[in-house]
């Protein structure tokens, strides 16, 4: 995120990172990514570290712990080099909570290299690699701790409320009443979306170990060496649910086969393509719909909203 979270004392950071044995002597805010807040501490030897701070209410902290030991165990246990796997601390947990019910903490090593943003276009021998990695832990026995994954959307029933519910107006902040004039004017494309969902969700597919957001923002490029980050969604599905991110092409789509004996289905691709713009839609709803103010975040939640919802109808 590129908001600082208003609700969270910073000084408590310091404090909390003495469970991995770490003094910090600076914590820099670090404005990247969406959805979690990030910060790096720097020891007073120069060593850094890569910490993570999620909200307990977008996720719940069962779910992200269980994400996190999945991480952990691929990294340990499965040998799996390409995974930035949370640290664990002195009694062995890779997440703690920070304050309460509200935030918990992971802390990560500090990996040189260089991400992409969502939507940027990996170069082609990346794009190889990465589906090379893909196959990898496609093929890799889950860990007992891997959460399922569903095709249902999570925020659906909050969606179609707010697609039925036209009277009452949102109040939550300055983009409330402007996100509900854009969600009614494509009210019927999302009906019809939600209902090509369904239909495409008759057949969820055999699951396999999937990272779940394998773009370009998520992918650490350092020479040679591929690494995935932000593992907070990893869980069992369908392969579509990572390739419909991460191949271009036939190509990559007879690379992933020839990888791993396994034909891809391009119904299950359009399938998490669709899912993905609709959770976005849903997402993006409710943060509109609660109180809000004019930040960066915000911005950039509204910028995606209205072209996910021109996606939807073209």
């Amino acid at each position: 995120m590129r908001d600082r979270p208003d609700d969270l004392d910073e000084e408590l950071l310091r404090p909390a990172l003495t469970a991995w044995g770490i003094e910090a002597a600076t914590l820099n805010h670090a404005p990247v990514g969406f959805g979690d807040h990030h910060w790096i501490a720097t020891g007073a030897g120069g060593r850094r570290w890569f910490v993570t701070v999620a909200d307990a209410r977008l996720r719940s902290y069962d779910e992200l712990g269980r994400a996190m030991e999945t991480a952990a165990a691929l990294r340990e246990e499965a040998g799996l080099g390409f995974v930035v796997a949370p640290l664990r601390a002195f009694d062995g947990a890779t997440l703690r909570r920070l304050d309460g019910d509200r935030y918990a903490m992971s802390v990560f090593p500090y990996e040189e290299g260089t991400a992409g943003e969502f939507g940027d276009e990996l170069p082609d021998a990346d794009r190889g690699r990465l589906i090379d990695l893909l196959a990898e832990l496609h093929t890799t026995p889950p860990p007992r701790t891997t959460p399922a994954r569903p095709v249902e959307l999570p925020g659906r029933a909050a969606l179609e409320q707010a697609l039925a519910d036209t009277t009452l107006p949102w109040l939550g902040g300055p983009y409330s009443e402007p996100a509900q004039d854009l969600l009614a004017s494509h009210a019927g494309t999302v009906r019809r979306r939600l209902a090509e969902l369904d239909r495409l969700a008759a057949r969820p597919g055999e699951p396999v170990l999937t990272h779940g957001e394998p773009h370009a923002g998520n992918v650490l490029r350092d020479g040679a060496r591929l690494l995935l980050i932000d593992w907070d969604t990893v869980g069992t599905a369908a392969p579509e649910r990572d390739l419909w991110l991460a191949a271009r092409d036939e190509e990559d789509l007879a690379r992933y086969t020839k990888a791993t004996g396994r034909a891809v289905d391009r119904d299950l691709l359009a399938l998490y393509r669709l899912r993905w713009a609709l959770n976005d839609v849903a997402e993006f709803v409710a943060w509109f719909r609660a109180p809000h103010g004019r930040t960066a975040d915000a911005e950039q939640s509204w910028d995606a909203l209205t072209g996910t919802l021109q996606e939807l109808a073209a």
